[in-house]
Formats: C-alpha cells, sequence, structure tokens
C-alpha cells in the first residue's frame, strides 16, 4: 500500500503529489508551490507523517517552488537535477539515483527536452510514473526555453516513459483542462504529439510551429527556483500569525487550542455563532462570548472591533470555522476557530456561563 495525494494549485495548473510509506510514514512530496506550502505541511501534520524529501521534475518558470519554505518549517530536504543549474539543495540528481521514503523510493529517469534539468520519478513497482512536464496527459512541454530541445524530448519520452509497462500510470506536473492521470499505454497510443505513428520530424515541426508566449511568471518564478525558492528577504514560512499558537488545517482554517483561549479570554474578542437555544442551553457558553449566529454575522461583520483578535466558536468547530472563513474575507486578519468548540472546552473542565441542565 502507498499513502498517495494529488494535490492542485488553480493559478498554475500545476500539480503536487504526496507519497509516504503507511509503515514508517516517511513521506516525499514532488513539485510542491510556495503559495501552498502552508498547505502541504498541514497535510503531512493531519496525516501523522515526517516529510523527508522534496523533489522537483525541472525548474519551473510558471510558479515558485514551496521547496525552502518546507525545509525551514520541516526540516524536509531538497532535491533538484543536477542539471537544472539551481542552488542551495541538498541533493542533486542524475540519472538512476534512487530516493528512498521508508520502505518504497522512486527512481530518477533523465527526461530533458521541456528544459535540460527535467527528470521524472518512477515508483519502485514501476507502477506509477511522475512525469513533470517531459510528458503531459495528451500533450507535453513546450521545448523553446530554458535550453528546450524537441528533438531532445521526443527521444526523452519513447525512451524513457514509453519503455514502461503500459499500465503504469501517468501523473504529470501539469494539466489545464482538469485530466488528472494517464498511463503509459494511453499516451503511446493516442498522444497526439508523441504517440501512434508520430515520427521525431513530426513533433520537431509541432513544437517549432506552437508560437507561445513566455509564462506570465517566468521573470520572478526562474531566479527565485535557481535558489530552489528562498525568498529573497530570509523571510519565515509564509504569513504565519503571530498573536496566538495557531494551527494550520488542510481546510484552509486556522484553529486555537481552547488551553491558550482560556489564559487570554480578555485580550480576545470571541463571537459564539450558535443559536440562542443552543448558547443558553447544556454546554454553556464561554466567559464574554458574544452571541452572533452564523446566519446573521455577515450582517454584523462591522460591528466587530479590528485591532482585536477573534475567536470564532461553536458546538463542535464546524460552524465556527465557516464564520472564521468569512471574517477573513471581511478584512479581519486576527481569526482563529476554537479547535473543537465548546465540546472540546467543555471536556477540559474549562469555565462556562449560562449552563442549563
Amino acid at each position: 500500500m502507498l499513502i498517495f495525494r494529488q494535490l492542485f494549485d488553480p493559478q498554475s495548473s500545476t500539480y503536487t503529489y504526496l507519497l509516504a510509506d503507511p509503515a514508517t510514514r516517511e513521506a516525499l512530496l514532488i513539485d510542491p508551490v510556495f503559495e501552498h506550502a502552508q498547505r502541504d505541511a498541514a497535510l503531512v501534520a493531519e496525516l501523522g507523517l515526517t516529510l523527508g524529501w522534496t523533489l522537483e521534475t525541472h525548474l519551473h518558470a510558471d510558479h515558485v517552488t514551496g521547496a525552502w519554505l518546507l525545509r525551514r518549517r520541516l526540516g524536509s530536504r531538497i532535491a533538484i537535477a543536477k542539471a537544472s543549474g539551481a542552488q542551495g539543495a541538498d541533493r542533486y540528481l542524475e540519472a538512476g539515483d534512487r530516493i528512498d521514503f521508508g520502505g518504497r523510493h522512486v527512481r530518477v529517469r533523465a527526461t530533458p527536452g521541456h528544459t535540460s534539468g527535467c527528470v521524472s520519478f518512477v515508483l519502485d513497482d514501476c507502477s506509477i510514473a511522475f512525469t513533470g512536464d517531459a510528458l503531459l496527459i495528451r500533450g507535453c512541454g513546450r521545448t523553446d526555453f530554458q535550453q528546450g530541445s524537441a528533438n531532445t524530448l521526443y527521444r526523452s519520452v519513447h525512451e524513457q516513459l514509453f519503455t514502461l509497462p503500459d499500465d503504469c500510470l501517468i501523473y504529470p506536473a501539469h494539466d489545464y483542462r482538469g485530466l488528472t492521470a494517464s498511463s503509459v499505454g494511453e499516451e503511446r497510443r493516442f498522444n497526439p504529439r508523441l504517440g501512434g505513428d508520430a515520427g521525431q520530424s513530426d513533433f520537431a515541426g509541432y513544437m517549432e510551429n506552437l508560437g507561445l508566449a513566455h509564462p506570465k511568471q517566468m521573470a520572478v518564478a526562474v531566479p527565485a527556483n535557481l535558489q530552489c525558492g528562498r525568498p529573497q528577504d530570509d523571510t519565515g514560512f509564509g504569513q504565519e500569525p503571530r498573536w496566538a499558537p495557531l494551527t494550520y488545517t488542510i481546510a484552509g482554517i486556522w484553529e486555537l487550542p481552547p488551553q491558550w483561549l482560556e489564559e487570554h479570554l480578555r485580550e480576545v474578542q470571541i463571537i459564539d455563532v450558535r443559536e440562542a437555544e443552543e448558547f443558553a442551553g447544556v454546554l454553556g457558553h464561554i466567559p464574554g462570548a458574544r452571541l452572533i449566529p452564523l446566519g446573521r454575522l455577515a450582517e454584523h461583520v462591522d460591528t466587530l472591533a479590528k485591532d482585536r483578535p477573534v475567536v470564532t466558536v461553536c458546538r463542535s468547530g464546524a460552524r465556527s470555522a465557516q464564520a472564521s472563513v468569512l471574517l477573513r474575507k471581511a478584512g479581519y486578519d486576527k481569526v482563529a476557530n476554537l479547535a473543537g468548540g465548546m465540546l472540546h472546552w467543555r471536556s477540559q473542565r474549562y469555565g462556562v456561563e449560562g449552563a442549563g441542565d
């Protein structure tokens, strides 16, 4: 068995892949995106994994990698192709190299052509290949910059990827139509650029006449990725709030432990989004909490002070999680959800007011 997650960045249509050994909980992440490093770290934590490596299929031109941020936060190591020219990695990969995660591993196959430093990662049993931009679903990466070469890409795909078993699944770095996976057999047969009876000269002629504009983020992404995503100002991990010990969840919610809230009740605004009968019901409410049912929060959002943190509360933490999202969209930066809601609060035996029978 393999723990496997396919994650997506809608801005650049980039796929990020999380693989982990369920026995040892050791993991690696392929092609992380800078803006989603917080999300990826949250998923690693929620699944109880240890991130050992972040791997790059190539030096990206359409987004900045999250590798450096994840190394700073989780202690993971960075691996990228030696031919990429990047600085600051922990390991520089060449064809045939093996990257272990627990009792599993991936092998490196050199697949240049989109760029000179493209590699693909093949799972140990050849059931999955992560092909970066070398081979996309019914397509391939462009070959007109970063030392790209149509002839080289054709040979890479046919010699390194189309020689894998037909049922080997293909997971690319991008898809712009919502497709998630393919197989070697499918691409060998149906890929309009590289499959079927298309020869090397056919492919080269096709690629030389694409006429594509350069990626919008290229001027920013390439210099940053040459430093493995390290920001110029050497800042910390994203934009983490510092007003309390918050935890970020894969659902995109900042959560606060009840222990901290109990010690700082007078420093925050506590907004209870349950209904009135619940507020005065058996669970009671946190001292100083203000009742604003979730359905009415939008019309009262301007009555909250923006210079004091807001903690949202409900029975279990579900409704208040939605409330925290609403408040962030309304411009409140210091917002957190009480983890576990009133059920967790009462289980810790913290004080309440108005508890019914």
